[in-house]
């Protein structure tokens, strides 16, 4: 009986030793990313649009929130029409109440695509459904001479 007490004794430390181990080595790990690697990570699970299929989507008259997770000062300069801007900073508290519904189409775009590939990454974390960021973002729509505001 004492062997096996002791028997499971040394499993217990082995475990709680390797759950140790386990969430050190996840904290190092996500501690050592990068931009560039939480962008890419944020990618792989939003779907991009082109500026293209953000237009006629938009054109289309389907209801739908153009979000700019810009900054309010470069919001202010010049943004996609009829968007509403919600700074990728303050995303995660302002957003149920501009966009109460968890299925509303969203097309999220920011200056260049990453902060609004990590902003649809969070909604989606979030539990909405339908969010997709315009690739290559204002500058994109920029270069594609589409209307602003």
């Amino acid at each position: 009986m004492m062997k096996l007490l002791k028997m499971k004794g040394v499993w217990f430390i082995v475990v709680a030793a390797a759950l140790v181990v386990s969430a050190y080595v996840t904290t190092v790990v996500a501690a050592d990313k990068t931009t560039e690697d939480l962008v890419n990570a944020a990618k792989e699970k939003v779907c991009e649009i082109s500026v293209a299929e953000a237009k006629a989507k938009i054109d289309s008259g389907a209801p739908l929130f153009v979000l700019d997770v810009r900054e309010p000062d470069e919001f202010g300069k010049g943004h996609i029409p009829k968007a509403v801007n919600i700074p990728r900073g303050l995303l995660e508290f302002k957003v149920t109440s501009t966009i109460p519904d968890k299925n509303a189409q969203i097309l999220a775009y920011c200056k260049s695509g990453g902060r609004s590939c990590l902003a649809c990454s969070t909604l989606k974390e979030m539990g909405y459904k339908n969010v997709e960021s315009i690739a290559g973002g204002w500058q994109a729509w920029l270069k594609a001479g589409y209307p602003v505001e």
